[in-house]
């Protein structure tokens, strides 16, 4: 049996996306894109070490930006409120279905809470096997606790198994670490010197590098 583990915000969600409507909804006079430089820089520091709710994350990142930026906060929540709409990537549920089709076991790894990380995958519209949140992992990643429990739980063969995932920090470096195959979903033409099996602009070819990586 075929695995391939999925991050889901940034990787089958457009979670930048999400985010910064989100910030237009709350401060439209400010900059978005200084205001997610912001997120991405807080929001690591504020997971690290933590097995709390992502809805608690989202509010602290969100109520340090407001008192850094010296914003004011109506509403701490606007981030857990909204993320059940961010929208998926327009491949997204295309390719996974093809997965699906070919035999591919699907499973969604993500730094959040069931039923946020259930609202997403409602949006997503493909069938999906298995899902690790962190209350399953106990941990945020980079931790290894959501590849941990999701061997746990699938018996899943490592030598029939890919991860894949856009963030370098917190899935693409740990899959490594790990000894795990890897394909890193890399949106912004980015570079690493994290080790992956495969560098795609987006899913549109995954099925195919899949089948390649792990063959029938």
């Amino acid at each position: 049996m075929r695995w391939a583990t999925f991050d889901c915000y940034g990787t089958l969600i457009d979670w930048e996306r999400g985010i910064t409507d989100t910030f237009r909804r709350l401060w439209p006079d400010e900059d978005a894109d200084a205001l997610l430089a912001a997120y991405h820089e807080i929001e690591p520091a504020v997971q690290q070490g933590s097995g709390v709710p992502y809805r608690d994350v989202l509010s602290d990142v969100l109520r340090t930006i407001a008192a850094n930026g010296g914003l004011d906060l109506d509403d701490p929540y606007a981030f857990g409120r909204s993320l059940p709409y961010w929208p998926p990537f327009p491949e997204t549920a295309i390719v996974l279905g093809e997965l699906h089709r070919r035999g591919w076991k699907l499973a969604i790894l993500s730094n959040t809470d069931p039923d946020l990380l259930d609202a997403s995958i409602a949006a997503i519209g493909a069938p999906i096997d298995e899902r690790i949140t962190v209350r399953e992992a106990g941990s945020y990643k980079p931790a290894p606790g959501h590849w941990e429990r999701f061997f746990d739980i699938t018996a899943a063969d490592g030598s029939k198994h890919v991860h894949v995932a856009a963030s370098v920090f917190h899935d693409i470096e740990p899959a490594a670490a790990l000894g795990l195959t890897a394909v890193w979903i890399n949106r912004k033409g980015e570079t690493a010197a994290a080790p992956r099996a495969a560098e795609l602009p987006n899913l549109g070819p995954l099925a195919d590098v899949l089948d390649e990586l792990v063959p029938l």
